[in-house]
């Protein structure tokens, strides 16, 4: 495929054009974004159904890109057309007052690619509430975005701004900054910072409750341990066993934990690591963990309806911190949280569980999407968005 030039203003020509596998990860290597694991080569083989391309740009007379992106493309049904979709990225200088000088190409390359539509997700942060802001604001009917945040990102307001003056549409709507359910990546999400601090400085920023619950499992012998792809099944069944209690349906299989396993430890041993609570023999939690650079999440937890009090998940996730440290990561992402601060919600004791930690809920900037010129392009993004409201 040959490469684009698109000349962009102030006058600068930037070239977009295919990148191998080894390009692509030299970039990230060096990217100051602290790219997510959504954007590691790797993701694209565990999305299956999904077609991928790894594009690169920067200046013409450079000497390699400046910015990377993983483009999936989900073909519409009986068309030669494409949703494409930039998980938690493109990997771009979002502080460029120019954006588009490299936005510009890309929308270009993916138009002519079959793209009906793009959808992206900038990766600068919008407002930050610290634990004890949210809990002193705990009440009946209180959102996120009723209170105060204790940080307010001048970046991320910046690129809203940006986006939304070139018709860009923030899913779920700007008004509130409410969008459960709108984004196929969570808008709001919970961090523990880790950078400076020390293991008893992460101790000391638990609640009373967490630390209590961590020494009732050690007490009744709760044992963690790093498990392998062997236990995906032990995991899985305990997934579904949360979901029917907790309400919700992830809707994922067996298959797809056991590929995402393989394929992002095939990149980097170690990647993906699965967690285990064991009491008496018997597992009655797991968690997973994934690390990129100095970035760790705590993607998916389980756990079983029984012996519940001898509190497996709390001393999982505290053997998942203090790894997490050991490995010099800067934050610990436990991903994502519901916006609701009213105690009567359900939804509301995840983010409760959460606060313990001491950490920070982010909302993100969220995900965005606009459809490209054309006709035909703005009636398969019309019946796209009637799909996903049927959905």
């Amino acid at each position: 495929m040959s490469a684009l030039l698109v000349t962009a203003a102030p006058p600068r020509t930037t070239r977009l054009e295919p990148v191998t596998v080894e390009t692509y990860r030299a970039v990230l290597a060096r990217s100051e974004a602290r790219p997510s694991f959504l954007q590691c080569p790797s993701w694209a083989e565990v999305k299956d159904g999904w077609r991928h391309q790894l594009l690169g740009w920067g200046p013409e007379s450079g000497p390699g890109p400046t910015g990377v992106a993983l483009v999936l493309l989900r073909p519409f049904p009986g068309t030669r057309k494409f949703f494409a979709y930039l998980p938690e990225g493109p990997v771009a200088d979002w502080s460029d007052p120019d954006v588009d000088g490299w936005l510009t190409p890309l929308l270009h390359h993916l138009r002519a690619a079959g793209a009906f539509a793009v959808r992206i997700g900038p990766s600068p942060a919008f407002r930050r509430w610290n634990a004890a802001t949210l809990k002193a604001h705990t009440g009946p009917g209180r959102r996120l975005s009723d209170v105060l945040a204790d940080e307010v990102d001048p970046l991320g307001t910046a690129v809203a701004e940006r986006l939304r003056s070139r018709g860009w549409r923030r899913c779920g709507g700007d008004s509130t900054g409410e969008s459960d359910g709108a984004d196929a990546q969570p808008r709001h999400v919970y961090q523990v910072p880790l950078a400076g601090r020390s293991s008893d400085d992460l101790w000391n920023g638990l609640n009373q409750e967490w630390r209590r619950n961590i020494r009732k499992a050690r007490k009744s012998g709760v044992e963690v341990v790093v498990g392998s792809a062997a236990d995906l099944p032990d995991f899985f069944r305990l997934l579904r066993i949360t979901e029917e209690r907790d309400g919700f349906r992830l809707g994922r299989s067996l298959s797809y934990y056991e590929r995402q396993y393989a394929v992002l430890n095939a990149e980097q041993p170690g990647r993906m690591k699965l967690y285990l609570a064991r009491h008496e023999g018997e597992t009655l939690a797991a968690h997973t963990m994934i690390t990129v650079g100095k970035r760790v999440w705590y993607q998916t937890g389980a756990s079983a309806d029984h012996r519940r009090e001898v509190r497996p998940s709390n001393a999982l996730q505290w053997r998942m911190l203090l790894d997490a440290h050991a490995l010099g990561a800067d934050v610990y992402d436990m991903r994502g949280i519901p916006s609701t601060l009213d105690p009567d919600d359900r939804a509301h004791g995840l983010l409760r569980w959460k606060l313990g930690t001491g950490g920070q809920a982010v909302e993100t900037l969220g995900e965005w999407e606009t459809p490209l010129a054309g006709t035909t392009n703005h009636a398969l993004y019309r019946a796209f968005q009637a799909y996903l409201a049927r959905r």
